[in-house]
């Protein structure tokens, strides 16, 4: 739950069905009350599986990002933690040079990774799909162009030393609200985007459904330690 609560939907929780600790750190910089529900989905076959039938990367992004959020929906409703009023689904896409690019499982892949988008410009696609009362009513796609400088393997190693299992965190090894910002020469895209989420698309479908400021909102309700709202 947000450590600061400036605003909440009036008819029901957000619930964020993601792991990241990024995506987390956006919505409560934001303000945003929601309810965090990470899922895990076999990505990898699901990805594998597109990419052999030739799936545009926008359009994989997006299924899996809408998968995240049914499965989240369905196992809300089965375990009763929580009534899912709006449940967030996200996904990233990396493409270079037409090659989809997977968050790495080791240094050894992060490293390869890393040295293949040297000095190059690849894309990132980030999606997100918004579930309300277990039906899609919303999704988003951004494309960010991504510029790496060049550089060789003994600056890769110190990076991915300093960055340490962050690196697996994300396509690319990006971390560039840290130390990853050293891996660009230029960006073309929304910050926010980057980061995990089209926060200020988002705000504003949230805010079409009534999100507004929580004292607002907050006659005879409270907000329990899960973060529900009650």
């Amino acid at each position: 739950m947000s450590k600061l609560v400036f605003s909440t939907l009036p008819t029901g929780n957000l619930v964020l069905a993601s792991a990241s600790a990024t995506r987390v750190k956006l919505l409560e910089d934001a303000g945003i009350g929601f309810y965090q529900y990470p899922v895990s989905i076999d990505e990898e076959a699901l990805r594998s599986a597109s990419i052999a039938e030739a799936i545009p990367a926008q359009d994989i992004a997006l299924m899996l990002a809408e998968m995240k959020a049914s499965v989240a929906v369905q196992r809300l409703e089965t375990e009763h933690l929580v009534s899912p009023a709006y449940v967030l689904g996200c996904d990233q896409i990396l493409v270079c040079d037409e090659v989809i690019y997977s968050k790495p499982k080791d240094f050894v892949t992060a490293k390869s990774q890393l040295s293949a988008l040297s000095g190059k410009t690849h894309q990132l696609f980030t999606a997100v799909v918004l579930f309300q009362h277990g039906k899609r009513i919303w999704h988003h796609l951004l494309v960010a162009d991504m510029t790496m400088r060049q550089f060789d393997d003994e600056f890769i190693d110190f990076y991915l030393e300093k960055l340490g299992e962050v690196a697996f965190f994300s396509p690319g090894s990006y971390q560039i609200e840290s130390i990853g910002a050293q891996l660009f020469s230029q960006i073309k895209g929304c910050h926010y985007g980057i980061l995990g989420i089209p926060l200020l698309e988002l705000l504003t479908i949230l805010c079409e459904h009534g999100l507004s400021p929580f004292d607002k909102n907050s006659k005879n309700k409270s907000v329990d330690k899960f973060g529900y709202i009650s």
